[in-house]
């Protein structure tokens, strides 16, 4: 009997061989880059130039511009305009005097406003520039006033206007009128009244005749003391010699209203001025202080 033996094919071990491939070279690639990426980061950070957005303020300067060629001309001007005589000679002259002023179109427009017949004579007693304003490169906006004194046979009256006139000026400074004088307003007074001051009542009946009497003996001195003088009563300065004839008469409302340890006053000053012999009232509003005497600090 026969035995078969089957041989085993033994096989060969595999070994494994590292292959430098595609996807290797991906992979170092990728590293490369890595590191590259961080070594570049650092350099920039070490030479980075910052970069910030600067926003620009354009500063637009006012010109100040000398207008008072321009008022003189005007109030020359207005003097001839509106001064007559009720006769030929001074009307004639007047309309010749007005070339010196007026485009010849204006000439031709006022060629009547003063005719031979007007039974009035004026002189001008006073004229006011209120208001220049430059409406382009050439051309100006004045608004005045005129006080006249009209007489009529034998009876004489103030008269008060106010108007408007343009006025062109070339390049030599030269001067026109171009638009003809045109009735405007002027400003009045305005109806504002400031809110009159009380005091607080926390100044006690005491401190208030301290402070009487320091401001009654301080204000007899003030108008003819010396600065040396004033430091007795004063603190730097903050109120300076005025060197007046004036004799004091009385304070009129002091109003006191207490801030901190401080206290504030607002008084009126009666004096009589020796020079003009009128009654001379100065406002102040000013802050005391006490160390050992009292002080005005403010």
């Amino acid at each position: 009997m026969k035995i078969w033996k089957k041989e085993k094919k033994l096989r060969a071990k595999k070994v494994h061989v590292m292959k430098v491939g595609t996807h290797r070279k991906s992979i170092i690639f990728l590293w490369v880059l890595l590191v590259g990426s961080i070594i570049f980061g650092i350099y920039k950070n070490f030479t980075a130039i910052d970069i910030k957005t600067v926003h620009e303020t354009k500063v637009i300067e006012k010109q100040v511009v000398d207008t008072n060629q321009i008022e003189n001309f005007v109030k020359n001007f207005a003097n001839i305009y509106y001064s007559w005589q009720n006769n030929q000679k001074s009307i004639d002259a007047r309309t010749e005097n007005l070339k010196g002023y007026l485009t010849k179109e204006l000439q031709d427009l006022n060629t009547d406003t003063i005719r031979r017949d007007i039974p009035t004579s004026s002189t001008v007693n006073d004229v006011e520039i209120w208001k220049v304003k430059k409406v382009d490169n050439n051309k100006y906006e004045v608004i005045f006033s005129v006080d006249q004194l009209i007489t009529e046979g034998t009876t004489k009256k103030v008269v008060d206007s106010s108007y408007e006139v343009t006025v062109y000026v070339d390049k030599s400074e030269n001067m026109a009128i171009i638009k003809n004088p045109t009735i405007c307003g002027i400003p009045a007074k305005s109806v504002y009244e400031p809110k009159i001051p009380e005091s607080d009542g926390r100044v006690d009946e005491a401190t208030t005749e301290e402070i009487n009497e320091f401001l009654k003996t301080f204000f007899k001195l003030y108008p003819t003391a010396s600065k040396k003088e004033l430091s007795y009563y004063v603190k730097d300065d903050v109120l300076k010699p005025v060197s007046k004839d004036y004799v004091f008469s009385e304070l009129i409302n002091p109003v006191y209203r207490k801030i901190d340890n401080k206290v504030q006053v607002s008084v009126s000053v009666k004096y009589l001025d020796q020079q003009t012999k009128a009654i001379q009232i100065s406002q102040f509003d000013l802050t005391l202080d006490k160390d050992r005497n009292w002080m005005i600090v403010k």
